[in-house]
């Protein structure tokens, strides 16, 4: 008879724990629909279930639709000039970018394979990667095209509030 309260108490205790050790399972995952990630400017991130949101909406209307990866790079830059000076590039939601140095300051630009790639009016490219934990400015000549070895590298500072 111990025996018997022995079994049955082991029993109880399996059916108690079972719920508890065993992981509850992510409606998004078993819909195959995933999740949205929010990124807030100071770092901290929120994720919700798409199965659970029934709509987005902004309080300002959007007029332009960002390319993917493009996001990251908008904004102001403080770059070299490959000489130990420094100027500016802005980079901008329509696809516009300007620069504080040279006459042909005005140029545009695209995301690229996870980097910006600028074309200025004055013929220069410039392009904005990551190398590393830092990120920086590659400038190529008008008579150099992108898959040459650039006419000097220096570093690009975000200068935009994370």
């Amino acid at each position: 008879m111990h025996r018997l309260y022995q079994a049955s108490g082991a029993l109880a205790l399996l059916m108690i724990a079972a719920p508890i050790a065993t992981p509850k399972q992510n409606p998004a995952k078993e819909t195959g629909q995933g999740s949205i990630l929010i990124v807030f400017k100071d770092g901290r991130q929120q994720s919700f279930p798409l199965a659970e949101i029934a709509r987005i909406e902004f309080s300002a209307p959007t007029s332009v639709a960002l390319p993917a990866g493009s996001a990251r790079f908008l904004g102001d830059w403080k770059v070299g000039d490959g000489n130990g000076g420094t100027f500016v590039i802005t980079l901008k939601p329509d696809g516009q970018a300007h620069k504080t140095i040279g006459s042909g300051g005005e140029g545009t630009w695209k995301a690229v394979n996870g980097e910006a790639q600028v074309s200025w009016d004055d013929g220069w490219h410039d392009v904005i990667r990551k190398s590393g934990n830092k990120y920086q400015k590659a400038a190529y000549s008008p008579e150099k095209s992108l898959s040459e070895e650039p006419s000097n590298v220096a570093e690009a500072v975000y200068m935009e509030p994370n």
